[in-house]
């Protein structure tokens, strides 16, 4: 059975973007916004912080940041300026497997796990497209690896693999792939994993030499443990500083840090042409009913009437973060902030007033 989270239910997203799965007792509401004249307007009351952009038919509905980038030195945002990115790190790793049929080391996004490791339990069961769309029922493994780190334990990401498998051999996968739908960051270290070992090389080099480098995405990174205050906004969660994070624990599925620069190239390039036709057609989830959400290859669709919006969102320390495009009205949204919202209300509100009152 298809399943589809309706808008008001989308973003109950936590660290590196874990997204709980959608249910039909689930009435959060979020909190009523006064009527405004203009985006800045939206976002002011809302009390964004960070840096936004959002385009509609070539023209800015705003471009500029909110509040500091960093109280203590006064450092303003800033268009150049890096931002954690959490899962919108996703968007880059389902491209880098699109990049791997392109350059021939798969043939289909129908291949299934067991071709690549024989091992894997279920393997024979789970596509690279489950991966992708979050169809595999591979369970997640964030709070497991980050309980142990918390103990003393260190992982990179062979040693979170491992953790996966033994999750899925001991207990089990959560559904049949292909019959639901569950958030689960294992299924992008998983494809950032198969990404090494078909390209022969580092998953971050083949974004690199694939993605970033021809697009001149030159502040796009892997991010580090702990931030670099001249190139980096300070993190933030309820006015104290937050900005450390173990950032092997998010390889492939939330380990980027970006600028809104560089963020909006991206979204950019998806947008017109980084995608051929046939790709998108793969990509993108279609026929989403009005007022729901479903999950594409790496990206999500969301319907509100007449409108089609293709997104990511993103959580991680002290950062929220979402970009996504709109082709009906050529617009682009680039929102990174500063300041960590556990419930995704901010980002939630905000999608909420966009889609109706901008563009429709």
């Amino acid at each position: 059975m298809k399943t589809l989270c309706k808008i008001s239910v989308i973003l109950a997203l936590l660290i590196t973007g874990l997204l709980t799965s959608c249910s039909s007792d689930d009435n959060d509401v979020n909190p009523p916004i006064n009527s405004y004249t203009t985006v800045e307007d939206l976002l002011t009351e809302v009390d964004f912080q960070g840096f936004a952009i959002v385009t509609k038919n070539g023209n800015d509905l705003v471009r500029q940041g909110f509040g500091l980038a960093n109280e203590s030195t006064g450092l303003a945002q800033d268009f150049e300026l890096e931002y954690r990115i959490g899962s919108v790190s996703k968007t880059l790793t389902a491209s880098a497997i699109v990049q791997l049929k392109r350059d021939g080391y798969i043939s289909s996004f129908n291949q299934t796990l067991d071709e690549f490791d024989a091992e894997f339990p279920n393997g024979n069961q789970i596509t690279i497209a489950h991966l992708l769309s979050h169809q595999s029922g591979i369970p997640d493994y964030q709070f497991v690896v980050e309980e142990s780190y918390k103990q003393g334990e260190t992982f990179d990401e062979e040693g979170i693999y491992e953790v996966i498998t033994e999750m899925v051999s001991e207990d089990g996968l959560n559904f049949t792939p292909g019959s639901g739908k569950q958030y689960s960051n294992s299924n992008f270290l998983i494809a950032a994993m198969l990404v090494q070992e078909m390209s022969q090389m580092s998953y971050h080099e083949y974004l690199q030499q694939k993605i970033l480098s021809p697009l001149s995405m030159a502040n796009t990174s892997k991010g580090l443990n702990v931030i670099n205050t001249d190139t980096h906004a300070e993190g933030y969660n309820n006015g104290n500083i937050n900005s450390t994070y173990p950032m092997p624990i998010a390889f492939g599925a939330g380990d980027f840090s970006s600028t809104p620069k560089d963020m909006e190239v991206w979204t950019n390039a998806v947008r017109t042409n980084w995608f051929t036709e046939a790709e998108k057609d793969e990509i993108f989830a279609q026929n989403v009913p009005s007022g729901y959400v479903d999950f594409g290859l790496g990206w999500f669709t969301t319907q509100e009437g007449n409108t089609t919006m293709y997104w990511h969102g993103g959580d991680i320390n002290g950062y929220w973060s979402m970009i996504g495009f709109i082709p009906e009205y050529n617009a682009t949204i680039v929102l990174l902030s500063n300041q960590q919202d556990d419930t995704g209300t901010q980002r939630n509100t905000i999608i909420e007033q966009l889609l109706p009152n901008e563009f429709n």
